[in-house]
């Protein structure tokens, strides 16, 4: 059933299960070897419902942690700024190759920066996977690694995804009514 706050379904539940069992596979075919270290990095909070699906599907062995930041004030846009509010601590961290799991890109900022800064934090090596795509939105040059899907320039939910902490559990993508987020009645 859908949400009344949701105009549309945009990826379904058996979609998403398909692109991230296909991300798996990009994931598994690279990661291969007694050459690394995959260390799952999942971006809280958006990210968690997407890496929990996606660890079950690698088959390589991996490790798991996880980093809080944040890019937005209180709005739906980004701030521009990019703060770290829980940071990964490893004192092993120059023998991972980390795998930084983010469930959407915008504005490629907060992975541009966060690639950087893992780098310079003497992490071995870092590449990006993420979910959903909006590269009409970027504003800094940024590629991730592992792309689930490119979306259009709607405002999505679900699946991880939340407008003020609400529609993370739903087990689709969905576009949120925009008098949801204007302040408009519906």
């Amino acid at each position: 059933m859908i949400n009344k706050d949701i105009g549309k379904v945009l990826i379904s539940e058996k979609e998403l299960d398909a692109t991230v069992s296909r991300l798996a596979e990009e994931i598994n075919r690279d990661y291969v070897g007694e050459d690394h270290r995959l260390v799952l990095l999942c971006i809280l909070k958006g990210s968690i419902v997407f890496m929990g699906d996606l660890m079950k599907k690698i088959s390589v062995p991996l490790e798991i942690d996880c980093m809080r930041v944040s890019s937005y004030g209180a709005g739906t846009s980004s701030s521009g700024n990019v703060n770290i509010i829980m940071d990964i601590m490893r004192s092993d961290l120059h023998d991972c190759d980390l795998l930084i799991v983010e469930d959407i890109i915008d504005s490629g900022r907060t992975l541009a920066y966060l690639t950087k800064y893992l780098l310079n934090k003497g992490a071995k090596s870092v590449k990006t996977c993420t979910l959903l795509d909006k590269p009409s939105r970027r504003v800094v040059e940024f590629t991730p690694d592992y792309v689930g899907l490119e979306i259009p320039d709607e405002f999505v939910v679900g699946y991880g995804l939340d407008y003020a902490e609400k529609y993370r559990a739903l087990p689709y993508v969905g576009v949120l009514k925009p008098e949801v987020y204007s302040g408009e009645d519906a």
